[in-house]
């Protein structure tokens, strides 16, 4: 974000312009090929198959190395270089393991969508399966995150990555004299007031960056962080009659807590026979590198400067379906980790505007899907591809993503300085519902 002063005392920053999407899901269908939307149980069954292979192959591959790191095989200049390699070998092997298992967690979520086959059965029963497996209540975030697609980018209605006020966060009150409520410019002294009431330090943005990747998922179905803010407290995933959760899922919302506790029964007598060193080696670290995936690839999804997010009187399904991006996972790493990141997490992250707009895409079609759907959002101006994902994004976009405005119905975060780097506009043909102008949202 560029900034410069007007006049002395004022800052003004140069903002991207986001044109707001007047396009029906019929437009947005329409332009997707017919045979994307086919969907095979064989061909998904596959794709678990090869994940469960890689897995098992990474695996032997580290436990064969294992045998190797040892004075009878290798000279190393010092004892200590012995352990260091051992822990080298197996922090890879979580990492491999973690990324593979995120593309289970991926098909396992596709069975939500009932992506996976055309039976609403297969597609529950290997959902369960899976997402228990991965300490995930199946049905409950399955009826979540039905309503997240419901609303995305609505600041009263979706579930995950919903902004946080100024008034929210408790910041000094708007002042139009000193600041522009699209956040174009803000005096110093504004400027000044929020960045002490914020924080805005690398160090705080850095550990709650890595607090949020390794924490968060967690938190969020144990006590809706992140999630909607007019949920009550106490509000989670395992309580049958908790306020997002209807009269007629409680059964379901049941058997995803059996699903838990048959997880939690299965870890804890793996420590009791193999050991929990043993455990948390092969298994739990692993375990935390596919929340950690899942937070990252997500909220890089849902979250960014020039992302908008709406208030009723403006929001309707395609715009909340377009105010997400597509990244390449690992893609900063070079093209060969892109590749790798795409590949294990199947497409999850390249092909997500495509996802909101049609949620029973298999992955396997959403490839060819996304680049016919990106066709025509380029011919109405928009082009939603984001930087590559990764903990360098993370970072830039913790520090970036502080707050939206209480006011106004397409809002876009500000910074801790009070800036905006994007701001609202309509297209000719799309005037706004509301009436309300531009400059005015």
């Amino acid at each position: 974000m560029s900034t410069y002063s007007e006049k002395k005392g004022v800052t003004t920053t140069k903002q991207n312009v986001f044109v707001i999407p007047n396009l029906t899901i019929k437009d947005l269908l329409s332009a997707i090929p017919a045979h994307c939307f086919k969907r095979s149980a064989l061909r998904s069954s596959l794709y678990i198959a090869w994940d469960l292979v890689v897995i098992s192959g990474i695996y032997k591959t580290a436990n064969y190395l294992d045998t190797f790191i040892s004075p009878a095989h290798i000279s190393l200049p010092h004892p200590l270089l012995y352990p260091a390699a051992r822990f080298s070998l197996w922090a890879l092997y979580t990492f491999g393991t973690g990324l593979f298992a995120t593309g289970l967690w991926v098909i396992a979520h596709e069975c939500g969508h009932q992506a996976f086959s055309e039976s609403k059965f297969i597609n529950n029963s290997v959902g369960w399966v899976l997402h228990s497996a991965l300490g995930v209540p199946y049905h409950s975030w399955r009826i979540t995150h039905a309503k997240h697609h419901a609303s995305t980018g609505h600041m009263t209605q979706d579930q995950v990555f919903v902004p946080k006020t100024r008034s929210q966060l408790g910041l000094p009150a708007f002042d139009p004299t000193k600041e522009d409520i699209l956040g174009s410019s803000v005096s110093e002294e504004v400027m000044k007031e929020l960045k002490e009431a914020i924080g805005d330090s690398p160090i705080g943005a850095t550990l709650g960056a890595a607090t949020y990747l390794l924490g968060g998922w967690p938190a969020y179905l144990i006590r809706n962080a992140s999630g909607q803010k007019r949920y009550p407290k106490g509000t989670n995933h395992f309580n049958p009659n908790a306020v997002m959760f209807a009269p007629h899922q409680r059964e379901s919302i049941v058997l995803s807590d059996i699903g838990i506790v048959l997880w939690l029964a299965g870890v804890t007598g793996s420590i009791y026979t193999f050991g929990f060193w043993t455990v948390f080696r092969l298994y739990l670290m692993p375990y935390l590198w596919v929340n950690h995936w899942l937070v990252l690839i997500t909220f890089l999804q849902h979250t960014d400067p020039i992302l908008p997010h709406y208030r009723a009187p403006e929001f309707t399904f395609p715009r909340g379906a377009l105010s997400t991006l597509d990244r390449n996972l690992l893609g900063d790493c070079g093209s060969i980790m892109g590749w790798i990141g795409a590949h294990a997490t199947h497409g999850i992250s390249e092909t997500h505007v495509l996802h909101h707009v049609s949620s029973k895409i298999p992955h396997y079609n959403a490839w060819e899907a996304s680049d016919a759907l990106r066709k025509r959002l380029e011919q109405a101006g928009l082009k939603l591809e984001g930087a590559a994902g990764g903990w360098k994004e993370v970072y830039r976009v913790f520090k970036q993503c502080k707050f939206v405005e209480d006011e106004g119905n397409i809002v876009f975060y500000k910074n801790a300085s009070g800036l905006a780097a994007t701001r609202p506009a309509f297209t000719d043909d799309s005037a706004s519902d509301s009436g309300i102008e531009v400059d005015k949202i």
